[in-house]
């Protein structure tokens, strides 16, 4: 099948996030792990291609967007959608602006919009203000994110730095207006040299809205809210073939384990609930550093492989700011992704079929670890957060990959119920 709409996330979280509301809509989605290899073959009308691009450095971020979206035309995609964090996370250097103005280089196009908006998880832009529930994202746990610490709400001025090209504003008033307005709007802004313009949304309709009125542009990017309403756009408009057919559902052994490298207010909160019915083990970067995982590879293997237990790193900010202090932000990453991805290895091996994954990092590393490069989407768990399929040595596994910020305080338990519901 040709592809209508060739889709880059820059981290593995997103990617599910994305492909979960797409699928939504009983759309074909495939959700490719990293670039793929080989030529485009047995396509689907959506592809999602996953990196791990989003704290990556800036040149290696826009090399690895660029040969995605190169796979994506070589599948005939001729509309593009760049996906990155509700939270817009990213710093003054990038990654958001510097691959977006190479995509849209290598695409054509001058003009495209900025829309992190997601109504269902608390996620809004008022007057060009980004929103995390009633607080601003400055004064949101995104002030202490890890790597991608948010300290302005402004989106303008959160892009500004990351662009070369003139960045402007269509603000709510005009979007509650409807996709006309929108419309008009754009090309004012473009009148005026304004290539990178920042979209306001509030609520649901307003995406509605944003979406009828971008449906044609070569590039959108924002968070996977505003890709939702794309699919019975394109039935609309008839290029897009209503479909009711089922993916394939695989039955998928019921041993399990959780694994959480985030450590944002949420995932906490989740770990806690979690550790009060089901078997934990904490991961301390600096143990790991010196000592490597084998107290948790021993810890995991003395646990019953029905005990759906959790290993996790998630921790409270001061003390994630402690170990950054003694190993450096990156290496003390690096050193819990690396762990986790053993772990995971070793739960597999020993009969664990089923795998949630808390954090962006951490999903991309354990993926990559069990050797998934595409993913069928499966039930959702909660907005954004999707079980998908997939194989790892010849095994059919089950992996839900969780946002840190996403899900309700139940959610690792809730996701374990869906799956045996579904």
């Amino acid at each position: 099948m040709t592809t209508l709409l060739g889709c880059i996330a820059d981290d593995f979280t997103g990617a599910t996030d994305l492909a979960g509301l797409l699928a939504r809509s009983g759309a074909e989605v495939s959700l490719r792990i990293g670039v793929p290899t080989t030529p485009p073959k047995d396509t689907a009308a959506f592809e999602v291609i996953a990196l791990k691009s989003r704290t990556a450095p800036v040149d290696a971020a826009i090399f690895e967007c660029r040969a995605a979206l190169s796979w994506l035309q070589d599948s005939g995609a001729k509309r593009f959608f760049w996906k990155y964090c509700s939270t817009f996370d990213s710093t003054s250097e990038g990654n958001i602006g510097p691959v977006s103005e190479a995509l849209m280089a290598d695409i054509g196009t001058s003009q495209t919009i900025y829309c992190p908006a997601f109504p269902e998880n608390g996620r809004s832009i008022f007057m060009g203000n980004l929103f995390v529930g009633q607080q601003p994202l400055a004064e949101s746990p995104m002030k202490d994110h890890p790597l991608t610490p948010m300290r302005d709400s402004n989106l303008v001025r959160l892009l500004e730095p990351q662009v070369t090209q003139n960045v402007g504003l269509i603000d709510r008033l005009t979007v509650a207006q409807g996709p006309d307005a929108i419309v008009a709007a754009l090309k004012k802004l473009a009148d005026r040299g304004v290539a990178h313009v920042v979209v306001d949304a509030v609520a649901d309709e307003d995406l509605k809205h944003i979406a009828s009125a971008c449906r044609t542009m070569p590039l959108l990017t924002g968070g996977s809210a505003l890709a939702m309403p794309l699919p019975a756009l394109y039935e609309q408009a008839g290029i897009l073939q209503a479909q009711t057919e089922d993916a394939d559902r695989q039955s998928i052994a019921k041993e399990a384990i959780i694994l959480s490298g985030s450590c944002s207010e949420m995932t906490r909160e989740q770990v806690a609930q979690y550790c009060q019915k089901a078997p934990g083990f904490r991961l301390d970067p600096l143990e790991l550093e010196t000592k490597g995982p084998s107290a948790a590879l021993a810890w995991l293997a003395s646990q019953p492989v029905d005990a759906a237990p959790i290993i996790y790193a998630t921790a409270e900010p001061e003390d994630v700011r402690a170990a950054q202090d003694k190993l450096g932000t990156a290496r003390a990453g690096e050193i819990v992704e690396a762990a986790l991805s053993q772990i995971a290895i070793a739960a597999r091996d020993r009969g664990v079929r089923r795998f949630v994954v808390a954090g962006g990092e951490t999903s991309g590393a354990v993926t990559k670890a069990l050797g998934v490069d595409r993913l069928h989407i499966g039930a959702e768990i909660a907005p954004g957060v999707p079980w998908t399929f997939s194989e790892s040595a010849g095994h059919a596994i089950a992996l839900t990959l969780k946002s840190g910020n996403f899900g309700a305080e139940d959610f690792f338990g809730q996701a374990l119920s869906v799956l045996d519901a579904s």
